[in-house]
């Protein structure tokens, strides 16, 4: 695997679960969401795909969306207001706590750890 291909799948299922968050759905049902917060997994899939498909690169991305849910995550156990708010208008509960955890550990080993394509056919 490379981090294109990294950066590809976990963009499209970032963009997939921010439109499947508009919609009552017993999927996402033990993550808080509201319109702003699927936006964030949105533009997240976005940045990555972009990454993937531009100068931008892969890693960069891969790294660049893992440091931003790493600040998630660490705001998420600290800043969340009494209403499940974080920042006042995206909802978190214990459950995206600890998503955000995993997605910025596993975002960042694939931007840190994954070969670049241009690495990939040099070997």
């Amino acid at each position: 695997m490379t981090a294109r291909i990294a950066a590809i799948v976990l963009g499209i299922v970032f963009v997939l679960v921010g439109l499947l968050g508009f919609f009552n759905n017993p999927v996402l049902g033990m993550f808080l969401v509201n319109p702003a917060h699927n936006l964030v997994h949105i533009i997240s899939g976005v940045v990555l795909l972009a990454g993937a498909y531009s100068s931008l690169g892969s890693s960069l991305a891969l790294k660049i969306i893992g440091i931003v849910y790493a600040i998630i995550a660490i705001i998420g156990f600290f800043m969340v207001s009494a209403d499940g708010m974080l920042l006042g208008f995206i909802a978190m509960n214990e459950g995206d706590k600890w998503l955000h955890v995993v997605l910025a550990v596993v975002i960042l080993a694939a931007g840190f750890l994954l070969p670049d394509d241009d690495k990939a056919t040099a070997m």
